[in-house]
């Protein structure tokens, strides 16, 4: 007889988990990578950035045609310097938006190798991206305070959804809404670094976080698609549905309404103003582009929920 075992000799588990262990040795190798990236890239930012330095209230922190308001009858009502602040004022609101999600996605992140095997990089990695979270919450923070924005809270919306989030605990569209949350920013940040002529602060921040967050949707990418991959078709018609209206809210957030009543405007109607703005449609088209494609190539995005990513001014 020979020594050498035939296919059908093979035991069944033997071949069922070839697959498994694949995924696994895929997974540490793109930890091991992320690791060194982070061993090379992270910063502090209490030290790497200039805290003490004045704000120019003439500086914006984004460009104009990214200011939410910019073109309408509202835009043209305000001086120059009131345009400066409100763009301040905005991203201010974007950051402090990011500290919700950050916090959200932590959250995300302990429970998810809460259970699993710490001696792995995958599990090394999710606490490192944790690490990093932490120093931009609290960079995020502190540019608040910087430009004395007045809150880091999130609307109560955007708060019963975190809380409800928490409840449900999952984790996959933990990675999902990062990928979102992190390109779209990515995208809108990537824009400020270009720009000399913004405020160095608000490019300092920016900088870093662009920075750090590469190295997270490189993380979330190859979980979300080996989790969706291994989803019901039940349960997948549900999830894209699901992601859909979080994507929305995360994007509502970033201009909270305080935004508005700082500069003196009706938050109701400034608000009705920039959701029929086409330039702030566009923004937020440009800014989602590079996650649809990936959710549209994944499957996540069909053109049956595709009007739902319309609805929120997040597809052409």
């Amino acid at each position: 007889m020979s020594d050498t075992a035939t296919p059908a000799q093979i035991p069944a588990q033997t071949t069922a988990q070839t697959p498994a262990r694949q995924r696994n040795a895929d997974r540490e190798l793109n930890a091991a990578r992320l690791l060194r990236a982070s061993a090379k890239h992270s910063y502090d930012p209490l030290t790497e950035i200039d805290w003490s330095a004045p704000v120019d209230p003439d500086h914006y922190a984004l460009p104009a045609h990214r200011v939410a308001l910019y073109g309408t009858p509202l835009w043209e009502r305000l001086d120059e310097r009131a345009r400066a602040r409100l763009s301040v004022h905005q991203f201010a609101s974007t950051t402090a938006a990011g500290i919700w999600f950050e916090l959200v996605l932590m959250e995300g992140l302990i429970r998810h190798v809460y259970a699993g095997d710490l001696t792995t990089g995958h599990a090394q990695y999710a606490l490192t991206e944790v690490a990093d979270e932490c120093r931009h919450s609290t960079m995020f923070a502190r540019y608040i305070t910087a430009t004395g924005y007045p809150s880091a809270r999130p609307t109560r919306r955007a708060d019963r959804l975190g809380k409800l989030h928490f409840l449900l605990n999952d984790t996959t569209m933990t990675f999902a809404g990062a990928i979102f949350v992190e390109e779209f920013t990515d995208a809108m940040q990537r824009e400020m670094v270009r720009d000399e002529s913004l405020q160095p602060l608000a490019r300092s921040v920016a900088r870093i976080h662009v920075v750090e967050e590469a190295r997270h949707i490189g993380y979330a990418k190859p979980e979300l698609e080996r989790r969706w991959a291994a989803m019901p078709a039940a349960r997948q018609a549900v999830f894209r549905r699901a992601l859909a209206l979080l994507a929305r809210q995360a994007v509502a957030e970033i201009v909270h309404p305080r935004v508005y009543a700082l500069a003196g405007l009706d938050p109701a109607a400034a608000r009705r103003a920039a959701e029929a703005n086409p330039h702030w449609r566009q923004a937020r088209i440009d800014w989602a582009r590079k996650a649809l494609e990936f959710f549209t190539d994944l499957g996540v995005l069909t053109p049956a929920t595709a009007r739902s990513w319309r609805r929120a001014a997040l597809l052409p």
